[in-house]
């Protein structure tokens, strides 16, 4: 697993991208360290006068909005403009996410919107996609999931809470599974095979979503247009 990078690398890449948002915006609002950057700079542009309206895509994101001072919606409400959220692992355009168990849900808001600016530090760029990829899963088909997973030379392995005992379950009331493939040479070819199979609510493969790659260091941000 990828260690941490910098606050500051972070924050810079979060508050870089949130100086894209616009008056008048809907802005879908990530999960995660870096993301989190991203939603108190929006709060302080809406101390400001900036009228702007969150849809946040985790009961994390949406409790950090709430202290941030940011109106929100649901996403069946409203169109989303723009959407930040960060990845655990970024590869030209094509990421992982999931490492806080809120992909399908960041999936369905960041893929809603016009422009998905992803917000990332330099720990979680590669060459070529190799994180374990989480797949939230039904319950009652962990096992099958997890022998379908093996047929397609993964990994699996349940994800375990860390401050109780039993497995993480994500704000949807299901398990999650992080499945190793070691590089990933086709997450394309990957990503329609795990979407394929029953059970599988969503996995955290994001192929050709994302606008812009926003990668903050100690001495400023690069963006990458994709």
């Amino acid at each position: 697993m990828k260690q941490g990078g910098s606050d500051a690398a972070k924050r810079a890449a979060g508050e870089a991208a949130a100086e894209t948002v616009e008056d008048g915006d809907v802005v879908g609002l990530g999960t995660g360290s870096t993301a989190a950057h991203a939603i108190r700079a929006v709060g302080r542009q809406v101390d400001a006068g900036l009228d702007v309206v969150g849809v946040p895509t985790s009961f994390q994101s949406r409790e950090l909005a709430r202290e941030a001072g940011i109106p929100l919606a649901d996403l069946d409400a409203v169109r989303v403009d723009l959407a930040i959220d960060g990845a655990d692992e970024v590869a030209g355009g094509d990421l992982v996410k999931g490492g806080g168990a809120a992909h399908a849900r960041e999936k369905i808001v960041d893929a809603s919107a016009d422009r998905f600016l992803v917000v990332a530090d330099p720990t979680k760029e590669a060459e070529t996609l190799s994180y374990p990829v989480p797949l939230e899963v039904l319950p009652a088909a962990r096992t099958t999931v997890a022998d379908s997973v093996r047929e397609l030379g993964g990994d699996p392995d349940l994800r375990r809470a860390e401050r109780k005992d039993g497995p993480v379950v994500t704000d949807n009331g299901n398990l999650v599974l992080d499945c190793a493939f070691g590089e990933i040479a086709d997450p394309e070819a990957l990503a329609t095979s795990l979407s394929a199979l029953p059970g599988v609510v969503e996995h955290g493969l994001f192929v050709g979503v994302a606008d812009a790659v926003y990668v903050g260091s100690e001495d400023g941000v690069t963006v990458r247009d994709l």
